[in-house]
């Protein structure tokens, strides 16, 4: 498992950038066993098509670039995407997007990926403190982090005991048990994500940050819809 998760850390670096493209987050991910959407990456419109059919609609297809990191806010993603047809538009439509934003933007294919149901979505992260080193931190995701800040922390490695009380204390745990006709979240599927990503902050001294955001939460299972991980500097 190490030694295939360093053969992404390794690509990345020989490909001159201090952070991996989505599809390698993801596979990372799946790496240290935590669960993320289906995906496959497709170099053309037409590979899109193809890789859309066989993982099955609807689907969100996102641009892979090097030089487009936020993909969002440059108009990168489009989802809930039901026919081929849709399918076809919208990589013209993502690709004339990103051009628009950043003309110079080297766009190295498309990521199609299996739609997950929306839900109650969370965010599992890792910042490196400079003297305490990797700490976790956990708290509802989206938007809601940004706006809400409802976040709890903890110095890696973490115990399951940790990992627990993570989640009980941010103040959304409510939303987390089930409130108000809103299904309740596997609270054990979220315990074993975060201390996932504590292993794997813990074994690969290369992560500066990870931000699995969102993470959907269902009664049973919980899935990364979107990763993002970046490297510390190379040094030369």
């Amino acid at each position: 498992m190490l030694n295939e998760a360093l053969k992404l850390i390794k690509l990345a670096y020989e490909d001159g950038r201090t952070f991996l493209l989505e599809h390698e987050a993801k596979s990372l991910c799946m790496l240290y066993n935590i669960p993320t959407t289906l995906f496959k990456v497709a170099q053309d419109v037409d590979e899109a098509l193809q890789a859309a059919r066989e993982i099955g609609y609807p689907v969100v297809i996102k641009i892979i670039s090097r030089d487009i990191i936020h993909k969002s806010d440059v108009g990168g993603v489009i989802v809930n995407i039901r026919s081929d047809e849709e399918a076809i538009n919208a990589c013209k439509i993502i690709e004339n997007n990103v051009l628009r934003h950043n003309p110079n933007a080297k766009i190295d294919g498309f990521l199609v990926e299996k739609m997950a149901q929306p839900t109650t979505e969370v965010i599992v992260g890792m910042i490196k403190d400079p003297q305490f080193g990797p700490a976790i931190m956990f708290g509802l995701g989206g938007i809601f982090v940004e706006v809400l800040k409802d976040v709890s922390f903890r110095v890696v490695p973490l115990t399951r005991y940790d990992a627990e009380e993570m989640i009980k204390e941010i103040k959304a745990y409510p939303i987390l048990k089930g409130i108000r006709g809103r299904p309740p979240a596997d609270i054990e599927a979220l315990i074993n994500i975060i201390l996932n990503v504590s292993k794997m902050s813990s074994e690969i001294s290369e992560i500066n940050q990870i931000d699995l955001n969102p993470i959907f939460t269902y009664p049973k299972g919980a899935i990364t819809v979107d990763a993002r991980i970046i490297l510390e500097k190379r040094q030369l």
